[in-house]
Formats: C-alpha cells, sequence, structure tokens
C-alpha cells in the first residue's frame, strides 16, 4: 500500500539506524501478490545485515520498526504498506510462537528465492541443506518475479 519504492527506502534507513549494518541489498523486485491475489502487486527486497541482536530481540525491533512506518495487521496477508521477514539468522535455527528461522517457506516462494540469490546464491538453507541457487531452481512457485 502506497508509495512502495519510498517505504523500502524508509525501512532500510530503520534498519541501518536500529538493527545493524547493511551488508548487502538486493534490487527491488515486484511481483505479484501471494497468498491473496485480489490486490495490488508488491515490491519485495532482501538485505543481508550485521547486528548483535538475538533473534527474539530483532524480531521486536522489526515490528516496531513496521509500526514506525505505519503497518496495521488487520488480515492474513492481507494489504499491508510493509511486511519484513527474518529469513535467516546466520547458519542458526530458531523456533518459539512467534518466530521460525529459517523462516519455513523460504523454498516455496520465488518472491523470496530470486532477490536473496541476488545476494547470496551460495547461502547453504541449514535445515534442507540447499544452497539459495538450488532452492531457487528448484522451486515450485512460478509467479512472475521481475527486477526494477
Amino acid at each position: 500500500m502506497g508509495d512502495q519504492e519510498a517505504t523500502l527506502v524508509k525501512a532500510c534507513k530503520l534498519i541501518g539506524e536500529q538493527i545493524g549494518e547493511l551488508k548487502s541489498v538486493s534490487s527491488l523486485y515486484k511481483t505479484a501478490a501471494w497468498g491473496k491475489n485480489d490486490q495490488p502487486s508488491f515490491l519485495n527486497q532482501a538485505l543481508e545485515i550485521i547486528t548483535t541482536l538475538k533473534p527474539a530481540q530483532l524480531l521486536q525491533q522489526i515490528l516496531k520498526i513496521e509500526k514506525q512506518i505505519g503497518r496495521i495487521r488487520k488480515e492474513k496477508y492481507g494489504p499491508r504498506c510493509i511486511d519484513i521477514d527474518i529469513l535467516f539468522f546466520n547458519d542458526e535455527t530458531y523456533n518459539s510462537p512467534l518466530l521460525t528461522v529459517p523462516h519455513p517457506e523460504i523454498q516455496n516462494r520465488r518472491f523470496v528465492l530470486v532477490p536473496m540469490n541476488e545476494i547470496a546464491p551460495a547461502l547453504v538453507h541449514p535445515v534442507l541443506k540447499k544452497t539459495i541457487a538450488k532452492l531457487l531452481a528448484e522451486c515450485p512457485d512460478h509467479l512472475p518475479v521481475k527486477k526494477i
């Protein structure tokens, strides 16, 4: 919702200020809405961040940033101005009622894998033991992902 590019720029700025150093930033990618497809296309981007926060602390800070940007949680997969996910945390796994890392749907979402492949194609998924490039090649999702 809103000016998607400006929102992603703002999110990157806030992440850099409040979470840690942005080590790698992918291009922007436009994709059809996923999960609930009767809404406008999404813009997606992947970031690699260096942080001293632990996974639970990172999640709390991300939720604060989403709120700062104006996110209001109403409907799962519904329209929103921003949605920041933790995909990986080094090569660790983490499970709590609020957070699972690696994100359990990475391998099924082309809109995640394409930007990840741009910045970290050789990254090995710690559970599936496959690189991002391999997961992208095997991804069952065929929605187009267009670099902007």
